[in-house]
């Protein structure tokens, strides 16, 4: 796969930092010299994209560029083994390149503190042999699939839910790609781990084995995940494989692509939109509903079955998939005050109302923090 890369000899303090490697025949010193000129972009230096950059940074890769537009938070800390307590609050991009650099001098990590978008995809992945998706956001993994097909790279793609997690590789005319197997988005259908959580070791699991098929790729060892989505079930403690096919309708990699150009997906909101929502908290709330100065506005952005099983006296449900054609529908006379479970969608819900002159406010925490806060009663 990576035969063209140049070949540097290996210095002294490579042959005893590498020589485990050395040994083995599927690697040796032609493997080893291929990672040592090989640059693999990671997208998301959270979860997934912790585990993978230590462990890539550790077997040599000459490399590294790390794509990630936030700050270290303390909920991270869980899961994100890149980063301590002192890092709370600091970009994590420079934190961990930091560290990185620390446990290999050898390898050149390059800070990306960019939010990925269709706009500068392509001068990214220009400096790149290989991807490495970690990402959390569904629509973010689209677009770096999209970009990879289009300008002919490899990408191994991680994700991860709850308790469960999978991992395939994309290699340019060897195999399906990701919109092969699942062909259209389905953004407010996914809730991310603010909203369900996650296992803190998950991540580690399905971040090394990224790396793994990061590492095959490029010493040109064993079988590649192309045509096979590797699921891993914690709770069961179950591997499962599921072989697809490469669609000869598919939108960016079949017979007749329709996709041209990656795009950014339908209400893409930027981290800086989503940072300018003002937020009002369950107290403030329910203060405002029993003694208003003007009328409120509930707006309930979850899926309706979420909505009927429970929800406040009053709201109004609008599925966040069903916002934008629906803005008009809004009051402009009330107080709006979007909210969902955890305040995840309900964050994205107010920047797009924003984009169209609409200032509503966010619960924040959303229902589970009212409920913890205010009303134990409420079914959710």
């Amino acid at each position: 796969m990576f035969a063209a890369l140049m070949h540097e000899p290996l210095s002294d303090t490579e042959l005893r930092r590498y020589s485990r490697h050395l040994k083995l025949a599927e690697i040796g010193e032609r493997g080893q010299a291929r990672l040592k000129v090989a640059r693999v972009a990671l997208i998301g230096a959270g979860g997934l994209g912790s585990p993978a950059a230590l462990y890539l940074a550790a077997a040599g890769v000459g490399t590294l560029g790390l794509v990630d537009y936030d700050s270290v938070d303390e909920s991270n800390l869980q899961r994100q083994v890149l980063f301590d307590t002192a890092s709370v609050g600091r970009p994590k991009t420079q934190v961990a390149r930091a560290r990185l650099e620390a446990l290999n001098p050898g390898t050149r990590v390059v800070a990306h503190q960019i939010e990925l978008c269709a706009a500068n995809v392509r001068a990214l992945f220009a400096d790149y042999d290989l991807i490495l998706d970690g990402s959390d956001r569904l629509g973010t993994r689209y677009l770096v699939n999209d970009a990879c097909v289009l300008y002919g790279k490899s990408l191994v793609s991680a994700a991860i839910h709850r308790f469960e997690g999978q991992v395939m590789t994309y290699v340019p005319g060897r195999g399906p790609c990701y919109r092969c197997l699942f062909p259209t988005p389905a953004e407010g259908m996914v809730p991310n781990c603010a909203d369900v959580g996650v296992l803190g070791v998950l991540p580690g699991v399905l971040g090394t084995i990224a790396a793994t098929e990061v590492i095959k790729l490029i010493v040109g060892a064993g079988v590649p995940l192309t045509g096979r989505l590797l699921t891993y079930d914690a709770l069961e403690l179950r591997f499962n494989e599921f072989r697809f096919a490469r669609r000869i309708d598919c939108a960016v990699c079949g017979d007749h692509p329709s996709i041209t150009a990656p795009s950014d997906p339908p209400g893409f909101c930027t981290l800086e939109e989503l940072r300018r929502v003002p937020l009002i908290s369950p107290a403030e709330l329910a203060q405002a509903l029993t003694a208003p100065r003007q009328p409120i506005g509930l707006i309930d952005v979850r899926e309706r079955d979420e909505f009927e099983f429970g929800h406040l006296p009053q709201a109004i449900n609008i599925p966040l998939g069903d916002l934008e054609p629906r803005l008009s529908e809004l009051p402009r006379d009330q107080t709006l005050v979007f909210m969902c479970r955890s305040g995840a969608r309900s964050l994205k819900a107010c920047a797009l109302a924003r984009r169209a002159g609409i200032e509503p406010l966010q619960l924040a925490g959303g229902l589970l923090a009212f409920k913890a806060a205010v009303d134990p009663s409420l079914a959710l």
